[in-house]
């Protein structure tokens, strides 16, 4: 292969890597990165309280962790949505 041939693949390579695409990703939405996080977060804590939930029956314990992650998930996405929908008829200048 030529020389030529060879930088083109390497910049394709580059672009097209899964970190740059993550990356872009989370410049486009950035709500998502923060449902992600809020998501482990909650599931980290309900690992926590797992521990010392005392006489509460298992279901119930996770059926409330069940209910606060999902519910932080889908927050931050409507948060990601109206951000978006601002961004794109708010900021956007008219044409």
């Amino acid at each position: 292969m030529s020389s030529g041939q060879e930088s083109v693949f390497s910049e394709y390579e580059t672009d097209t890597s899964q970190t740059s695409k993550l990356l872009r990703k989370f410049k486009e939405t950035p709500f998502v990165p923060i449902g992600m996080a809020g998501f482990v977060m909650v599931v980290g804590y309900g690992l926590y309280r797992l521990k010392h939930r005392g006489n509460m029956k298992m279901s119930l314990h996770l059926i409330h962790m069940r209910v606060a992650a999902q519910g932080f998930v889908v927050g931050a996405i409507t948060c990601g949505v109206m951000y978006s929908m601002f961004r794109e008829y708010v900021l956007k200048p008219k044409e």
